[in-house]
């Protein structure tokens, strides 16, 4: 292999292991935005006080009132109630369908082959852990992507650019 080939190869190995580490994270990722809304109304606080102060936690709940803008369909809405004539162009204009150009970069790893420890230690060190830490996280985050890429394709793509 030629050293302008080797230094490819190493650029897709290192995009396929933090695609595959990317994976199980971000699953996870997403359960716990889910839990912690579902956790905090699940806290009753006492009426009197709204507030609960422990011996390790606490918490408190406040109401404030602060002005916000209004969103884009709330102001879309408003517009065409006072304006029909117009809003029916604007709302026209934009669900006008537009062509976009993508432009996506496909990777995976060719048949037979496997990403070696060393490569995803050496992403996880890209992201900042130490390699204790990179060693004792590893495990369990290989096997959670493992269990989650035989539930999906190989081949995956990251978008490079969009142009309309």
């Amino acid at each position: 292999m030629t050293q302008n080939n080797e230094g490819l190869e190493r650029s897709v190995i290192a995009l396929v292991s933090a695609d595959r580490m990317y994976i199980p994270i971000s699953s996870l990722d997403g359960k716990l935005k889910r839990m912690k809304p579902k956790l905090a109304r699940a806290i009753i606080l006492p009426d009197e006080k709204k507030s609960f102060r422990g011996e390790r936690v606490y918490a408190r709940i406040e109401t404030e009132s602060e002005q916000k803008a209004r969103g884009i369909k709330e102001g879309i809405e408003l517009f065409s109630e006072k304006y029909p004539q117009y809003g029916k162009i604007l709302k026209g204009i934009i669900e006008e369908e537009r062509v976009i150009r993508e432009t996506h970069l496909y990777f995976g790893m060719n048949e037979g082959k496997r990403l070696t420890s060393d490569d995803y230690l050496g992403a996880m060190a890209e992201l900042g852990f130490g390699e204790v830490s990179a060693r004792n996280l590893y495990q369990e985050l290989i096997e959670a992507s493992r269990n989650i890429s035989r539930k999906r394709e190989e081949e995956r793509s990251i978008m490079l650019d969009t142009t309309l």
